[in-house]
């Protein structure tokens, strides 16, 4: 089911080729001369999301991350490879009293600058696309 996005990221696998999301380096923690983690701050965009709520959490973020693959693969109405951009965010859902992790996540996608404005519509009707204020993210 896979292979047509996989063969086209192969095609397009030029490190050159994806882009990455411009974004404001609010801190860097380091240990050792090792990156733990960076915290960073996005500008307001539009973002393909989808919510998966699946037993394990590893795997709500996999399938979630493969419906994005066929959005991005040309299962989309332009019909064309979007690009890839990088990082794919994965937000962890806590429950009401945010006291612990909810099995839900949402695994989003940068749309490119080039489709900032009118970004095409996925056939999988689990995926929106969402305009997002501008948002801090934890990278590593």
């Amino acid at each position: 089911d896979m292979a047509e996005p996989i063969q086209q990221l192969t095609r397009n696998n030029n490190p050159q080729e994806r882009q990455s999301i411009p974004f404001t380096l609010i801190q860097r923690k380091e240990k050792l001369g090792d990156l733990l983690y960076e915290k960073r701050q996005y500008g307001k965009a539009k973002w393909a999301c989808i919510k998966m709520k699946e037993k394990q959490y590893e795997q709500s973020i996999c399938l979630g991350f493969m419906k994005l693959m066929r959005y991005i693969c040309e299962q989309n109405s332009s019909g064309l490879y979007l690009g890839i951009t990088v990082p794919i965010v994965t937000i962890v859902h806590t429950n009401e009293a945010h006291s612990a992790m909810s099995q839900a996540v949402t695994v989003a996608y940068y749309l490119p600058e080039v489709l900032q404005d009118e970004p095409p519509h996925p056939f999988d009707s689990d995926i929106v696309i969402e305009e997002w204020p501008a948002t801090i993210v934890y990278s590593r």
